[in-house]
């Protein structure tokens, strides 16, 4: 039985995209996108280790370990070449995954994630605190980093959604996974990513400021970079027509032909 909940849906025949989210959310993040996306794509979602319908094997974890993890629902779906979205620890694992798998994976997109996010101490200071008093104790915290003021006010019923699949995610997962991005530092494989790659920053991410996309895109050969103004963390959510347009076009090299 493999560790990670996953869902496979779109026409059989179609080529893949596998969508990976954010740290404290589970795959219904990509809801936004998947109409859009299912058009054209056979899609592959799943909540990460330690998150959601996923088993919380006992830590550490470590992004190269969940990227094990994916590569094994990869395998047993039969499903040998694709394109991947990632957003934050999506992303993360992305880049790991790519550099490992060159040869199946045909596209990256990066959205609001990075290489490296130091210092380490924050982030083993949050697995301690959620360690202790569970993940309801970082919600204020993460909300302000997910969404922008103006999102917040104006669409509560989105953020309740999310809010409560934060609320629900293990603590102990949660903060394995805080642990992985901690130790994570995947710098020297960007140079070895060959997949045509688009990279997307939040204008108003506080979590991973649009500086950490530029530096993929500037270390990653060839990659393209686009900023979505008015938009945190969850850019995907907060300004979906934006992200799903930039996605699709890339998904599909629909957007490689307008620039050549």
């Amino acid at each position: 039985m493999t560790a990670l909940w996953y869902e496979v849906t779109g026409a059989s025949d179609a080529p893949v995209v596998v969508l990976g989210g954010s740290l404290g959310t589970t795959s219904e993040m990509w809801r936004p996108q998947l109409d859009a996306i299912e058009g054209t794509f056979r899609v592959l979602r799943f909540d990460h280790l330690g998150h959601g319908r996923s088993a919380v094997p006992p830590g550490p974890y470590r992004v190269e370990g969940l990227t094990d993890e994916l590569i094994t629902i990869l395998d047993e779906a039969g499903i040998d070449r694709f394109a991947y979205c990632g957003l934050s620890l999506g992303g993360m694992i992305g880049l790991a995954l790519t550099a490992r798998l060159p040869q199946r994976v045909e596209r990256l997109a990066l959205i609001c994630s990075a290489a490296y996010l130091p210092p380490a101490q924050p982030w083993f200071d949050r697995a301690e605190q959620v360690r202790s008093r569970g993940t309801q104790a970082v919600v204020d915290m993460v909300l302000g980093r997910w969404f922008t003021a103006d999102f917040l006010a104006t669409r509560p019923e989105v953020v309740q959604r999310l809010t409560a699949d934060l609320v629900a995610t293990s603590a102990d997962g949660y903060a394995a996974c805080c642990e992985a991005i901690g130790a994570m530092d995947l710098r020297g494989v960007l140079p070895s990513i060959t997949a045509p790659t688009l990279v997307i920053s939040g204008a108003d991410d506080t979590a991973i400021p649009p500086w950490h996309g530029m530096a993929l895109a500037d270390a990653i050969p060839d990659a393209r970079f686009s900023l979505i103004e008015n938009a945190a963390h969850l850019a995907n959510v907060e300004q979906p027509d934006a992200v799903t347009g930039l996605l699709v076009g890339h998904l599909t090299g629909s957007t490689d032909a307008t620039l050549a």
